[in-house]
């Protein structure tokens, strides 16, 4: 595994679209595992291809440290309630907004061999899912900011 260089805002990269996987492979595999590895170490819960350079629909989340979703090719299937938090992204160092998500999402992806699985997300992960497949679709989380936060308001 190796850390990657995270994109930072103002590179083009983070406002285009990505390209669905096709080839389930070792290549595959090291990227989502130096993705993790790039998250964990940036502090983040979840960090998309395009945060890293890669032009694909693959994601990591995780927001407890022994549970990671390799997310590829994730779609959303359903979303319920709503919730309104602060929001930061490891692309936007120092900016945090308040964004409203729903409360709870499914989200229906491919894991790193290819295999469709289900997963249902409340709060902090409803979140996670929906900020990380925001950037394959080329979109940033400053979009959906209602409103700025000072760092001093985070404490």
């Amino acid at each position: 595994m190796a850390k990657r260089k995270i994109v930072q805002d103002g590179d083009e990269i983070l406002r285009k679209k990505c390209k669905p996987v096709t080839e389930f492979n070792e290549k595959l595999h090291v990227l989502l595992d130096d993705m993790l590895e790039t998250m964990r170490a940036a502090n983040g819960v979840g960090l998309a291809g395009s945060q890293v350079g890669i032009l694909r629909r693959v994601a990591v989340v995780s927001v407890e440290p022994e549970t990671v979703y390799d997310l590829v090719n994730p779609e959303i299937l359903e979303t319920e309630g709503e919730q309104e938090d602060v929001e930061g992204c490891l692309s936007f160092p120092g900016i945090w907004g308040i964004v409203k998500r729903p409360y709870r999402v499914k989200v229906r992806a491919q894991n790193r061999n290819g295999e469709w699985y289900e997963v249902e997300g409340e709060g902090l992960l409803a979140r996670a899912f929906c900020h990380e497949i925001d950037h394959l679709d080329g979109h940033v989380f400053t979009e959906k900011v209602t409103r700025f936060v000072k760092e001093e308001e985070l404490k």
